[in-house]
């Protein structure tokens, strides 16, 4: 007569490193951390898509003033409309992709965790460009009460689970991507209107 004994069941600690080990997503880090990424993200575009397009045209040329860098040569005269929608598009389809990243590696990508952690820090960026401006900037309204809360919880949700890793390759990945990507689709955007200007 054999008895047999049923396993134990593994601590959650230990299954979440099991789960690292056979590189399955961990089911313990709820979607609204790696698909909300994107959602909040649409909460903050859709004030900038209201609003980015007259407030550039009305003080562009003061921002190219005050700026201590050189900007590209439509900043002074802003961005139209169809600047404006085409650039959120493609900026829509990529925080999309980064999100999905994040939903099928239940977080632990490195890309989508920069892309977190740039996110949190864009939302302080809108703060201090409006304090610098000592007036409304696009995007102000949204990052206190949407993009940093949401940054902030996600961030520390992926470390209650064991899975978030701030280091050196995630920090500089955020610092230099995220304002790299904005402006390499502003830039992007700039050149295919203009090409299809030529064309008409």
């Amino acid at each position: 007569m054999f008895i047999t004994r049923e396993p134990t069941p593994a601590a959650p600690s230990d299954r979440r490193k099991m789960s690292h080990t056979r590189n399955i997503p961990d089911s313990m880090v709820p979607e609204w951390v790696t698909r909300g990424l994107f959602w909040a993200w649409v909460v903050n575009d859709a004030e900038e898509l209201v609003t980015m397009g007259p407030w550039s045209r009305e003080h562009g040329a003061e921002l190219a003033r005050r700026s201590p860098l050189p900007l590209p040569e439509w900043v002074p005269e802003g961005m139209s409309e169809t600047h404006v929608r085409v650039a959120i598009s493609i900026m829509g389809g990529t925080i999309y992709a980064l999100s999905a990243r994040g939903a099928a590696t239940g977080g632990r990508s490195r890309l989508f965790q920069a892309a977190l952690l740039g996110f949190g820090a864009h939302g302080f960026s809108h703060m201090t460009n409006s304090l610098s401006w000592r007036g409304y900037t696009p995007g102000v309204l949204t990052a206190p009460t949407v993009v940093i809360p949401y940054s902030a919880l996600a961030m520390r949700r992926l470390a209650h689970e064991g899975v978030l890793r701030v280091d050196r390759g995630t920090v500089a990945m955020a610092a230099i991507g995220a304002p790299g990507l904005m402006f390499a689709i502003h830039d992007l955007t700039h050149r295919l209107l203009r090409s299809s200007r030529r064309r008409r």
